[in-house]
């Protein structure tokens, strides 16, 4: 990390300056607006804004708490120790841990070169940003922002770790001091790079952890980045072998967590790359269908249409009158 950034995020607080001077329990009023152990988005967040930066307070116990709001920690030294939802997490330099708003956490006391930062962000931030980059819909990242948000699925926590991944150190390296720089047109940059965060991110859902006792959750993240990469011709047979996992098993797994099978992943994978080709490339119809892993071309077409009611050929004019 940038040295005149670190040195900044290593200055004393007046909160930790109290605990060195003998506070022995965090300041409450700081984080929290009544007795209940909520920290309070409303306390660390200035009016209008959906994000903020905040150091990590060292020396002292942080006890059991929740947050109204999605936290995300980056370890920028050091590093800091966390349970969550009764999980045993260690942080350590380089790695990324995202909280979403159902997660329980308590932090043990952190030394004077553990440097961490909490990014206090609203749900909302975070469709802005993915809005912004335009990509088409992808599986994986529906995935993980519903973990975040709390929707559907019943995970505290991602744990990245990607230490070794120069892109994402340097995105986040780049949130850090947009905002603690408070630059000009800020919001508009922290979407971007936010966004631009979550898509390198999803090229690592390998070093992604969600809970000691989220092991099929973790497993679900691989299945859906092989239909993102394997959607034109990619059998779970493949998978199930490459994992040595039962094709049954796995398939019910699929089913149980996403509420539809394989093949229907596939069929919406396959429909959702179809539409971004039509929309942003000049392919013709057919050379769309062959592409995404339709040999029958009256199948495409018949498939396409019981999706999006109109034809591709419809579809794409549509589409282009929008624009």
């Amino acid at each position: 990390m940038n040295k005149e950034i670190l040195d900044k995020l290593k200055q004393l607080t007046q909160e930790e300056l109290d605990i060195v001077h003998g506070r022995n329990e965090i300041n409450k009023e700081l984080y929290m607006s009544s007795q209940a152990s909520i920290v309070d988005s409303k306390k660390l967040l200035d009016s209008g804004k959906l994000i903020e930066i905040r150091i990590h307070t060292r020396f002292i116990h942080f006890p059991k708490h929740t947050h109204n709001y999605v936290e995300v920690v980056y370890m920028c030294e050091g590093h800091t120790e966390h349970i969550i939802n009764g999980d045993k997490v260690k942080l350590n330099k380089g790695e990324l841990l995202f909280l979403n708003q159902n997660a329980t956490q308590e932090i043990l006391p952190a030394g004077e070169n553990d440097i961490a930062v909490n990014f206090i962000i609203l749900p909302e931030f975070f469709d802005q940003s993915l809005k912004m980059i335009g990509e088409e819909e992808n599986m994986v990242r529906s995935f993980i922002i519903g973990c975040l948000r709390g929707n559907d699925y019943d995970i505290g926590y991602l744990h990245f770790k990607v230490t070794d991944i120069l892109p994402i150190q340097n995105l986040v390296e780049n949130l850090i001091w947009t905002l603690i720089n408070n630059q000009q047109n800020k919001r508009s940059i922290n979407q971007v790079t936010m966004g631009l965060l979550f898509l390198q991110l999803m090229n690592h859902t390998d070093k992604v952890t969600a809970g000691k006792n989220h092991f099929e959750h973790e497993l679900m993240l691989t299945v859906l980045r092989f239909i993102e990469e394997h959607y034109k011709d990619g059998e779970l047979s493949s998978l199930a072998e490459k994992l040595h996992y039962d094709l049954y098993w796995l398939s019910r797994v699929t089913k149980k967590l996403t509420g539809k099978t394989y093949t229907d992943l596939v069929q919406t994978k396959r429909l959702n790359q179809a539409a971004f080709l039509l929309i942003n490339t000049n392919m013709s119809v057919a050379d769309v269908g062959y592409a995404v892993g339709y040999n029958n071309l009256s199948y495409f077409h018949r498939i396409f249409k019981s999706r999006y009611v109109v034809s591709p050929k419809q579809y794409r004019l549509s589409q282009n009158k929008i624009k």
